[in-house]
């Protein structure tokens, strides 16, 4: 127990010193220039998408600032990939203002549930990195991801519909009332150069993306756009601006902890913390597998964690690896996580120095830069062949969609619909797994009897179990085998091909035992063959095998027949036996 906890222990502190690791990277001028660029062409994309993200999670657009100063850097120090940019992300600003207008009843306390939000998410995410609990992200199924994406990118897109005609309807109660409340407003009263100007954000970032990929279209729309608001007086004709942002940075504040609202948002951030690492940890692996660098969940858990522990203390709210920032970073020739480090302190230089050329920027735009942002989220192919790999994946990817999107904006309700939809799935395709009666085909292999037509013994059934052998499957496991035995009057030999059984626990053993026991009572013996080593585990350590008795468990099938041949004698006729290998062949 104390071996266990001085492991722990020394693990933790590994954990906190990762940086250690690319930091001694940083040895030359090509590496430290590599990462400078880097950093700031993130910027260049990371501070405009920050304000357009706070203003989607509801928040002031300077809190997307906020949040995209320390989180960056503290993320890279502890996180394990060297490319990550970490920082606010559509769909956790989505998920952000979905937990949280519910709750707050002023604008101060919708401030301070977003801190403590953020410091929720982190603290939840530290646990799971400490505790190395990583595994817990793989419940959220790729079908389930897929479904929830997709309806997260409509959700984002169409939530800012009203910022881009320039109107406002009240919320309602479901995510699909308020878009078309906001589609009649637009219809009526559709304010003409609020629209304007959204079509001219569309215009620079969709022509720049396909004819000069290369320059940064989402500060480019912004800077053009503001030059124009300014000129053109658009804030005072009625155009909605970002207006004062506070110069300097944020100062350090603990959140505000309520116990009340705290067990309010437990859901929320458990969503939020697995939905974000999940998109965060993905990028990773992508990254990873092209730099051929070193990656450990857990590690990254920790560093997104600490990251929004430290967004929460400095008026920031939950962050996230970004899919798009981080592919800019890498293709920008990033090459450690000084990258992130230089991103951080270019948004520190914008909020000390910049802020004031903030204040023109249209709402406008923003809801341009959101809705260009998330549409490349919206993806149907996954959906298709998720539906060639196994339909009842594709159908848990469109029912997670459609309730997310029915649910909107509680967005929790249809992840963890999903999430038990395809558990629900997992138990009921594995409570039913294949089982086969096998005889010999002309290649000397044991294929299925019925496949491929093929004669068996009257006296010896050889068969095969194609899964675990537990509490859901247990059953028709029984079943199956007394099945076998009712169709066949004459038998006195059950051989269990267990290649396939991978696990087996206390009911699977129970079921095995009395149907051992069953099948002594009516004269036929239970021989097993090709057991895995957890099956052998556990039936010595529960003394099953020891009442089977050795003569019962055999490593190969070949050597199996042989034993049953040799108990069944001369009376019966081994060399015709459907069962025999043909000469020469021997592939059990």
């Amino acid at each position: 127990m104390w071996d266990h906890i001085q492991s722990l222990m020394a693990g933790w502190k590994g954990a906190f010193i990762p940086f250690l690791d690319w930091i001694g990277e940083i040895k030359d001028k090509e590496t430290i220039r590599a990462d400078i660029i880097a950093g700031i062409t993130v910027a260049l994309v990371l501070v405009p998408q920050s304000m357009a993200y706070a203003q989607l999670a509801g928040l002031p657009v300077y809190y997307g600032l906020y949040a995209s100063f320390l989180p960056p850097m503290v993320a890279a120090f502890f996180g394990s990939s060297r490319q990550l940019a970490t920082g606010p992300v559509a769909v956790v600003s989505l998920m952000t203002a979905a937990a949280l207008e519910p709750l707050a009843t002023s604008p101060d306390t919708y401030l301070a549930y977003a801190l403590l939000l953020a410091f929720m998410v982190g603290v939840f995410q530290l646990f799971l990195g400490l505790f190395k609990l990583g595994v817990l992200v793989d419940f959220l199924s790729h079908p389930v991801v897929v479904g929830f994406t997709n309806a997260g990118a409509l959700i984002i897109a169409t939530s800012q519909l009203g910022k881009v005609f320039g109107v406002s309807v009240e919320r309602e109660a479901h995510h699909y009332e308020t878009v078309w409340n906001t589609i009649l407003a637009a219809i009526d009263s559709t304010h003409g150069s609020t629209f304007g100007m959204a079509v001219i954000a569309f215009a620079i970032m969709w022509g720049l993306k396909r004819y000069a990929p290369s320059l940064p279209g989402v500060l480019i729309a912004v800077v053009v756009t503001t030059v124009i608001a300014w000129l053109t007086g658009f804030g005072e004709a009625g155009g909605k601006v970002v207006g004062d942002i506070p110069k300097g940075l944020p100062a350090l504040s603990l959140p505000m902890f309520d116990f009340t609202t705290i067990w309010q948002l437990i859901p929320a951030a458990i969503t939020i913390s697995l939905i974000g690492f999940m998109e965060a940890i993905s990028i990773a692996k992508a990254m990873a597998a092209r730099t051929r660098q070193r990656l450990n969940a857990n590690q990254e858990l920790i560093g997104q964690g600490l990251s929004n522990v430290v967004a929460s203390m400095f008026s920031g709210y939950p962050v996230s690896g970004s899919f798009s920032r981080s592919a800019v970073n890498i293709n920008a020739g990033a090459m450690t996580g000084f990258s992130s480090i230089v991103t951080g302190m270019v948004v520190m230089i914008t909020l000390i120095f910049l802020t004031p050329l903030l204040y023109h920027l249209p709402q406008a735009t923003l809801a341009a830069v959101i809705i260009m942002a998330v549409i490349n989220l919206i993806k149907i192919d996954p959906i298709i062949h998720a539906w060639k790999a196994q339909p009842h994946d594709a159908i848990v990817a469109v029912i997670t969609f459609v309730l997310t999107l029915v649910f909107a904006p509680h967005l929790d309700k249809g992840i963890i619909i999903g999430v038990l939809l395809s558990l629900g799935l997992f138990l009921w395709r594995t409570m039913r797994p294949r089982f086969a009666q096998l005889s010999r085909y002309k290649d000397g292999t044991m294929r299925d009897i019925r496949v491929r037509h093929l004669p068996t013994s009257p006296v010896i059934s050889v068969v095969r179990f194609d899964g675990s052998l537990y509490f859901a499957s247990a059953g028709y496991f029984e079943t199956k085998m007394l099945g076998v035995v009712a169709a066949n009057p004459e038998l006195k030999y059950i051989i269990l091909d267990g290649e396939g059984i991978n696990q087996i626990d206390a009911t699977g053993e129970e079921v095995l035992h009395h149907l051992w026991e069953r099948l002594q009572a009516q004269g036929i013996t239970l021989v097993i063959a090709r057991m895995k080593k957890q099956f052998m585990d556990t039936i010595r350590r529960t003394g099953l095998k020891d009442k089977m008795g050795e003569t019962t468990f055999h490593s190969r099938i070949g050597l199996a027949l042989t034993y049953v041949w040799n108990q069944l004698g001369d009376t019966y006729d081994r060399e015709n036996c459907p069962l025999r290998s043909p000469i020469g062949v021997n592939r059990d």
